[in-house]
């Protein structure tokens, strides 16, 4: 468990920092509760339709429905922001409210489905935290092969487009790499510890650093941190994994911007506050 806290905190640390900057929090949110839904009918049906296995894996769901959940962002254009805005809303409730409801039908994996929702499992099947450790090895991969193209087409589209870089591609690329992330993260360790390795690790990297560059490569590595000493922490003082992990990540943010408003001789800092 501890090692698939720090794999998906330094996954999604990476990919919140343009979460953050995007300002895209209530995507990941949205994402991280259809991720949810996508799981629990996955196990319905499982038990009440006799599906074959393949159709009904979990991670297979959450993928699913997560991207749908990020369609809007990939399909739509500027001028849209209000609607784009009430559909992930939309997604967010019913995801929420879907799991829960599904979840009162599947007596069997109910213990699946609280851990699902609150992220309070203690431990990892080798083969969840495999699938973790590839996908996320390939994802971190991709992003630190295409980083520049991706913050070009996230910071400045007209500038990108005068270069010749395929913009829409670029953005499609980073939604639907940021919906499978948090989908695996989902069905891991749960929707509040993937939502919140997707926003807090990389608040206090935008915060602490001076470009974009770095900001990735500190988010990962305080996403990393943040996953495993939240663990620790659960450990030592018995409380919810998923809790304990967000808790951790709060705290982090609230040292951080603490430091960032403290009166230090500017040499000091290596952000520009």
């Amino acid at each position: 468990m501890r090692s698939s806290g720090a794999v998906a905190g330094a996954l999604l640390g990476v990919l919140g920092v343009y979460v953050v900057l995007r300002r895209l929090v209530f995507l990941t949110a949205a994402v991280s509760q259809t991720a949810g839904l996508g799981v629990s009918l996955a196990f319905y049906a499982q038990i009440h339709f006799a599906l074959p296995a393949a159709l009904t894996d979990p991670l297979l769901g959450a993928a699913l429905l997560t991207a749908i959940t990020v369609a809007p962002m990939i399909l739509g254009k500027g001028g849209h922001a209000r609607r784009t805005d009430s559909l992930l809303g939309f997604a967010y409730l019913v995801g929420a409210a879907g799991a829960l409801a599904v979840g009162t039908r599947i007596v069997q994996e109910s213990h699946d489905v609280q851990t699902l929702l609150f992220g309070s499992a203690v431990a990892v099947l080798p083969e969840d935290f495999h699938t973790l450790l590839i996908l996320g090895g390939l994802l971190l991969a991709l992003h630190a092969w295409w980083w520049r193209g991706f913050s070009a087409a996230s910071f400045d589209p007209a500038g990108a487009r005068v270069r010749g870089l395929p913009v829409r591609l670029l953005d499609a690329t980073l939604f639907l790499t940021l919906a499978l992330a948090i989908s695996v993260c989902t069905r891991v360790l749960g929707a509040l510890p993937a939502f919140a390795f997707s926003v807090l690790p990389a608040l206090a990297a935008v915060r602490l650093t001076p470009n974009v560059g770095w900001g990735l490569v500190l988010g990962g590595a305080l996403g990393a941190a943040v996953g495993f000493s939240g663990y620790v922490l659960a450990f030592v003082a018995e409380l919810p994994v998923g809790a304990s992990q967000a808790l951790v990540g709060a705290a982090l943010v609230f040292l951080v911007e603490a430091l960032m408003r403290a009166p230090l001789p500017r040499s000091l800092r290596w952000g520009t506050g």
